[in-house]
């Protein structure tokens, strides 16, 4: 399975648009948000072309392909709107004897890591800046960045997951950094 994932949207046409012709040139298999899909939230500018009525629509069109975790500027009024789920804390996904534990990053992350066990991987958005790190006692911790506001200089990306190897890519498709588990 070739597996899309992106976070932090905040509501952005602009670059939901641009994520989605990514998605649809990689020819993913499913999309994985790490949360914070419509509000841009207080600490945020505005995100170019907020408008997340369209955000709504766009990604209500792709519903089938979508899992979703709850970001910390997702709320119950989002998932009145939106087509399919949001409010999980997180979600495991099994890859080979190891699990990706996925989530937002504002509840767990480095500093608060959820019961795993060595080998397996923390992937999570939050801080809008892309990351491949080893941490702890062999877990992996990795982020994808952010879809519409990224941070420190870093990219508007995503990552792809297929064949055990994660490629963190830029809207435009063009690798910038990968890790072969």
């Amino acid at each position: 399975m070739k597996l899309m994932i992106a976070s932090d949207i905040h509501g952005s046409a602009l670059y939901c648009r641009k994520l989605i012709e990514a998605y649809s040139a990689e020819k993913a298999d499913r999309l994985l948000l790490l949360g914070d899909i419509l509000y841009h939230g207080p600490r945020n500018n505005l995100p170019g072309e907020y408008e997340p009525k369209e955000v709504i629509a766009m990604l209500n069109e792709m519903k089938s392909d979508i899992m979703c975790v709850r970001g910390n500027c997702d709320t119950e009024v989002d998932q009145m709107v939106l087509d399919f789920p949001i409010m999980a804390d997180y979600a495991v996904i099994p890859v080979g004897k190891r699990i990706i534990f996925a989530t937002h990053g504002h509840n767990y992350n480095t500093s608060n890591v959820p019961s795993v066990k060595k080998g397996d991987i923390l992937l999570h958005g939050h801080t809008h800046i892309p990351k491949c790190e080893e941490f702890g006692d062999g877990l992996l911790y990795l982020n994808p960045g952010s879809v519409s506001i990224p941070k420190n200089n870093s990219a508007h990306s995503y990552i792809i997951f297929e064949n055990n190897l994660f490629e963190w890519k830029n809207l435009d498709g063009n690798t910038y950094m990968s890790y072969n588990l």
